[in-house]
């Protein structure tokens, strides 16, 4: 055997890595305070439906989820087109089509995308052109857009659409993220959406993760909180809840940023995550499940002042009643396992949508996670894209990390194939 590796956290960057790790000769042992594997993905039955509570979609141009969808024969489903479209420009409420929203947003996410060319010729190597991605990190997602070529109505479709997708404010939102999601799609509005919010797992992101799982000799130990973590140059020592401690030849730390707190790191973080984490990212919002009455078709938008930017269906459901997921840019904003607040707040697109039944997960107060999907704030687009992951003898993995999905489960699997890379080519003599 090489050598011995410890893996805190069973996400998906967790276990790519422990998989890899192994095949390459390495012993390994996962630690996961949770009871359960997945992180940030997370499949349950709520609401009398199989439904992701994390992390859900996912796509063929998505390199390294697609490789893992083809390793376990995985099937992916569509979501619906959406034959009802409301979307809120100030105090009016415009309706239409799926394809009108569509329409509307063409030019002025063409603006946002604009140097996305340029900024990004390898969207997997993002700082490739870094002195020229370091000085556009400046300004918000939406600056380029207010400036008078766009109507009202554009904007605040934008602003939904960019508060739905860096899931917090797109006040605070770097400009780049979204550049670089559109180089990820070939420069498309039409591709970057089948990417991001059109196709999903069959049976859930569980159907991969659990046979990532099984595919693993080591142990993966639940329940088990790792609280110290201290690289003493010729060994890893983490210490546990418990007080015992283990020693390991190098570590994968695969925390997001909003959990590294959770952890007293003798020697230090990288100066990209200490900053990050003092910082916080942008993602303070939530994701939320909502079965309203009736077989309907929605998509609805809402601008900054309403709790949910986004509602949209997903499941039809034998009691004549459809499964839809929304997302806010601020968790503390609703209670969104309320029926009456969620109510409310659908009440805003005036379509006579009545609430059955909601379940949220709140990933910002889960000590865990400690924010939803990492997002960037101005001036942090770098941070969460490093060119090596290495720090000493500890490995920071994770979607936060990625080079290219940052945020994505694709993400977070490429972190866990880096991850393995690196530890390999550092590997004692």
């Amino acid at each position: 055997m090489k050598g011995t590796v410890g893996i805190i956290g069973a996400g998906f960057a967790g276990l790519i890595s422990a998989r890899e790790l192994e095949r390459l000769g390495y012993t390994v042992e996962i630690f996961e305070a949770r009871d359960r594997i997945g992180g940030r993905t997370w499949t349950a039955q709520k609401l009398g439906h199989e439904l992701e509570v994390g992390g859900t979609w996912v796509h063929w141009m998505q390199p390294f989820i697609w490789s893992e969808i083809t390793r376990y024969g995985a099937e992916i489903v569509s979501s619906p087109v959406c034959d009802e479209a409301f979307w809120i420009v100030g105090d009016t409420v415009h309706s239409g089509v799926e394809a009108d929203v569509d329409k509307k947003l063409a030019g002025v996410q063409s603006k946002i995308f604009e140097r996305s060319r340029e900024l990004f010729p390898l969207p997997h190597a993002p700082w490739t052109n870094r002195e020229a991605v370091a000085k556009a990190d400046t300004g918000t997602v939406l600056d380029c857009v207010r400036n008078g070529e766009f109507s009202e109505e554009e904007v605040a479709l934008a602003n939904a659409y960019w508060n739905a997708g860096y899931n917090g404010e797109s006040r605070t939102a770097s400009p780049l993220m979204a550049a670089h999601w559109a180089a990820l799609s070939d420069h498309r509005l039409s591709l970057l959406d089948d990417q991001t919010l059109r196709y999903k797992l069959e049976g859930g992101m569980k159907s991969i993760y659990s046979k990532i799982r099984n595919d693993i000799r080591g142990e993966v130990h639940l329940n088990t909180r790792v609280t110290k973590v201290d690289d003493q140059g010729d060994c890893v020592e983490i210490t546990l809840a418990d007080g015992t401690t283990r020693q390991f030849e190098q570590v994968v730390v695969t925390l997001p940023i909003g959990a590294l707190k959770t952890i007293d790191f003798i020697e230090g973080l990288p100066d990209h995550a200490k900053e990050a984490m003092v910082e916080g990212w942008n993602c303070t919002g939530h994701k939320v499940w909502v079965k309203i009455k009736g077989h309907r078709k929605i998509l609805a938008y809402a601008p900054d002042g309403h709790p949910l930017a986004l509602l949209r269906s997903e499941y039809f459901m034998e009691d004549d009643t459809t499964i839809c997921v929304g997302f806010g840019p601020d968790h503390a904003a609703i209670d969104l396992n309320s029926v009456e607040a969620v109510q409310r707040a659908v009440d805003a697109w005036d379509a006579n949508i009545e609430v059955v039944s909601t379940f949220s997960h709140d990933w910002v107060e889960d000590e865990f996670t400690g924010q939803t999907w990492a997002t960037p704030r101005t001036g942090q687009f770098l941070h969460g894209h490093p060119e090596k992951l290495r720090h000493g003898n500890l490995i920071f993995a994770g979607s936060d990390w990625a080079a290219g999905w940052n945020s994505f489960v694709d993400g977070a699997i490429e972190t866990g194939f880096r991850a393995a890379r690196e530890i390999n080519e550092h590997r004692p003599l």
